[in-house]
């Protein structure tokens, strides 16, 4: 391969970026991002490595979720914080009913870009550039503001590290405190329409609190108990700002882009000549790429051998997104190659991307049932092909929209359009997502027995 820089990138071709029409203000823009501090820090990333490095070995499981695109006009501190307090809350009872470690790794604080379909969006006969979050344009339907906006990327930097400020508070500040989390989740049951369902791992994660204050262990003398690890990701998509963010570490003098811990490449830009494996493939980050039905083993294991090429546990993270559909045809040939070639990967599936669907009343959405069952095949075929079924990918948020249909609360189609907040994909609500993690635990407990 050629020599890698930071820059080695802008001499590939690239797919879904935005057209500036003022390049010297960008490079304005892109030179000042330069200077800034970094976002996160070098021991940071290599600490998710390493925890990442354990659930490839079959030793923890990864729970990855946050925004589909966080929004500027949305950015506070209740919305962060109860992003941050239900994806605790899955993490206790993952954690409890798998008896592995669960790594949490956030989609927050610099999920702004999205992929489009199409360049531009029509509307009434007038057409557009289509809105690629708001790190490029405004979602406001005119021409001004469709326009991409280098000054975004700005905005986008400084929303960034104040959201990861406020997480490092959560973390660290009390919040995190498992008997907190643990009242939250008997909150959940004792309200939820299936409580009989829910009720005994709720209840156990309490008894098993209990008996460790009794044994000693408390929030008081063991900071485990009241603190938490929680790091960020995003999809890196504007490789120009990943760019502006990567920095040489001072101790090893690897490469790392510290515009999050773990950073990801769509399915839309992850092919093998073009720009995003070449910049992928020179940072020291743990890296992510989705893949969907239509890739092919020989692809995969070429995929594999660009950003994984020393084999090396917790590098890479396989983000299926199959469909409900499509899984149990098209993943076991892909895992048991990959287990074939000996190669080490985590394995997660993303059950949102593939089973979207326009409702009669023309709301994009997501079906619960849909969602479940591609998790629960997800794990089925791992079980079958004797390899680790590593973690989930969801699209989500700790307020109580009505964008996906299903869960025991029953949301029909008529009733998205009570709270349809989303300016992309339609995204689980804490009740879904909680009784997501619930339902998981159920798997893991029946494939302990």
């Amino acid at each position: 391969m050629s020599i890698w820089t930071p820059q080695s990138w802008r001499s590939f071709p690239i797919q879904q970026q935005p057209s500036y029409q003022d390049q010297e203000l960008l490079k304005t823009v892109e030179k000042n991002l330069h200077k800034y501090p970094p976002l996160v820090f070098a021991q940071e990333t290599r600490e998710l490595y390493k925890q990442l490095g354990q659930v490839a070995e079959g030793q923890g499981f990864l729970l990855q979720g946050g925004d589909c695109a966080e929004t500027f006009n949305d950015f506070n501190a209740p919305k962060i914080r109860d992003t941050f307090k239900v994806l605790l809350q899955m993490a206790v009872v993952l954690t409890f009913a798998a008896s592995l470690p669960v790594v949490k790794v956030a989609r927050l604080a610099g999920q702004y870009a999205k992929p489009r379909s199409s360049d531009f969006e029509t509307i009434n006969g007038v057409s557009l550039p289509s809105y690629r979050g708001d790190i490029v344009n405004s979602f406001e339907f005119t021409e001004a503001a469709r326009q991409p906006d280098p000054n975004r990327l700005t905005t986008a930097y400084h929303h960034s590290a104040a959201t990861l400020n406020l997480l490092r508070a959560f973390a660290q500040g009390g919040l995190a405190d498992l008997h907190q989390v643990s009242k939250w989740n008997l909150g959940f049951v004792e309200s939820n329409p299936l409580k009989e369902r829910y009720q005994d791992v709720a209840q156990r994660v309490q008894e098993s609190l209990r008996f460790m204050e009794v044994c000693g262990i408390s929030a008081q003398n063991s900071p485990s108990i009241r603190e938490t690890q929680l790091f960020t990701s995003h999809e890196a998509l504007l490789l120009n700002y990943e760019e502006a963010l990567t920095r040489r570490d001072s101790l090893t003098g690897d490469w790392y882009d510290c515009s999050a811990h773990m950073v990801w490449i769509g399915e839309r830009t992850r092919q093998l000549d073009h720009a995003h494996i070449e910049f992928f493939r020179g940072i020291h980050n743990p890296v992510g790429v989705k893949i969907g039905p239509n890739i092919k083993p020989d692809e995969l294991i070429r995929l594999i051998d660009n950003l994984n090429p020393n084999n090396t546990a917790g590098r890479l993270t396989l983000i299926s997104r199959m469909g409900a559909d499509n899984l149990a045809d098209k993943l076991p040939a892909l895992v048991s190659r990959v287990k074939q070639e000996g190669r080490k990967v985590v394995w997660s599936s993303d059950p949102m991307h593939g089973n979207t669907v326009k409702a009669s009343n023309d709301y994009k959405t997501r079906d619960f049932e849909a969602i479940l069952a591609e998790i629960r095949n997800f794990f089925a075929i791992h079980q079958a092909e004797g390899t680790h079924a590593g973690g989930i990918h969801l699209e989500m948020t700790g307020e109580n929209v009505t964008e996906c249909t299903g869960g025991a609360y029953g949301l029909s189609e008529s009733d998205l359009s009570q709270r349809y907040f989303t300016q992309c994909d339609p995204r689980l609500n804490a009740d879904q997502v909680l009784e997501l993690a619930f339902l998981i635990a159920d798997t893991f407990r029946t494939a302990r027995k």
